[in-house]
């Protein structure tokens, strides 16, 4: 008998030449946000010393390694064999959504075609990768966001505690989308504007930024009014110009004569 409310299930894989197994624990608890991981699949020469680090934490997360010898330089059979692989899964109809973990643009076509099938594409990789590929997915995620999310990388995350993006690099997007929604005061739902950034950007993070949250962001941008709804909703709108405000408080009110 099917299981009613089943987590959707994933194809997680992964490019061994293109990631870092440091990401690999903050890697599996993102995904497990998303859905089951039900296939786990990583490729590349493990032969090679450079992929040494992905050797040692495999079984740790199940991760079944397709071994790829280099018998070419400069041909890359991982990348094709991943694709063929993925190929397979997808007209398999068993997935719900796929997890390319990758920072390489090559695979902007293979997300593309998953996603004309219907099908979802997350997509993992490090903040230098394409935004062919980032926008390719529905949803792209940063995977130095993910070092923190790893007890084992604590201290590397603590050397790097500066955001990848300044929190006041934000405030255009936000501000889009808040413009962009039909409100007649102005205020709107913050987990509305959540899910508009999501769809605007896939690769939108407050993680990004230095936050968990969302809220926390908004807040630290000092741009934007944000509001409890009856103890639960919040609800955010955009600061009136202050300089506008100062000026109108300077200006003397004419008196009658």
């Amino acid at each position: 008998m099917a299981l009613e409310n089943r987590s959707p299930r994933l194809a997680v894989l992964i490019d061994a030449d293109n990631a870092s197994a440091k990401i690999v624990d903050g890697l599996f608890e993102e995904i497990a946000k998303i859905g089951e991981a039900s296939v786990r699949r990583i490729y590349g020469d493990f032969s090679s010393p450079r992929s040494k680090g992905w050797a040692d934490v495999l079984s740790k997360h199940a991760i079944i390694p397709q071994q790829q010898f280099a018998y070419t330089t400069g041909k890359n059979a991982s990348d094709i064999t991943l694709v063929i692989d993925a190929m397979d899964l997808l007209h398999s109809g068993r997935f719900d959504g796929f997890c390319l973990v990758s920072s390489d643009s090559d695979f902007t076509r293979l997300a593309a075609r998953i996603r004309e099938q219907g099908v979802d594409v997350f997509g993992f990789g490090e903040k230098k990768t394409p935004e062919s590929f980032r926008q390719a997915c529905r949803r792209f995620v940063y995977t130095e966001n993910l070092l923190a999310s790893s007890p084992a990388n604590q201290q590397e995350d603590a050397r790097r505690a500066a955001p990848l993006q300044q929190p006041s690099e934000a405030i255009p997007i936000i501000s889009r989308v808040i413009e962009e929604m039909d409100s007649d005061d102005g205020w709107v739902p913050l987990g509305a504007v959540g899910t508009q950034l999501a769809n605007l950007a896939s690769d939108f993070d407050p993680r990004t930024f230095g936050f968990r949250k969302l809220s926390d962001l908004v807040r630290k941008t000092n741009a934007f009014e944000i509001k409890n709804v009856e103890g639960s909703a919040l609800r955010i709108r955009i600061k009136p110009e202050p300089q506008k405000a100062a000026r109108r408080a300077a200006t003397p009110r004419k008196t009658a004569s």
